[in-house]
C-alpha cells in the first residue's frame, strides 16, 4: 500500500457522510423504549446507512492502510457534532469546539502521512 488515492479519499469521505447520516437517523428516532425505536422508519434508514458504510469501508480497507484510514474516520466526530448543532440545535461551547479542532488537527497530521 503506497498512499491514498483520490478514489480512496473520496470513499473515506463517503463513509464519514454515511456515518453522519446513520447517527442523525438514530438520534432522530431514539426513544427510551427499544421496541418503539425499532418501529420508526428513520431508524431503519440509519441501519441502511450502517450497511452501506460497512460495505464501502471494507472496500477502503482493501486499498488503504488501517493506520491511516481509521484515523481519517475521526473526522466524523467533527461532522456529526456540527450536524447535531445544525439539525438538532445542540450547542457547541468553546471547549467542545477546541476539542473538535484538536481532533481535526490530529487527523490532518495522520492523513498527511498517507498522501
Amino acid at each position: 500500500m503506497v498512499g491514498l488515492t483520490g478514489w480512496t479519499l473520496a470513499t473515506i469521505m463517503f463513509c464519514i457522510l454515511a456515518e453522519t447520516g446513520r447517527e442523525l437517523c438514530f438520534k432522530h428516532g431514539a426513544t427510551s423504549v427499544v421496541f418503539e425505536t425499532l418501529q420508526k422508519p428513520v431508524v431503519w434508514l440509519g441501519i441502511a446507512f450502517w450497511g452501506v458504510e460497512l460495505v464501502t469501508w471494507t472496500r477502503v480497507l482493501e486499498e488503504a492502510a488501517l493506520s491511516v484510514a481509521f484515523p481519517l474516520m475521526a473526522l466524523s466526530y467533527a461532522v456529526i457534532a456540527f450536524a447535531g448543532a445544525a439539525i438538532f440545535k445542540e450547542t457547541i461551547n468553546f471547549r467542545h469546539a477546541f476539542g473538535i479542532f484538536l481532533v481535526t488537527l490530529g487527523v490532518v497530521c495522520v492523513g498527511a502521512t498517507g498522501l
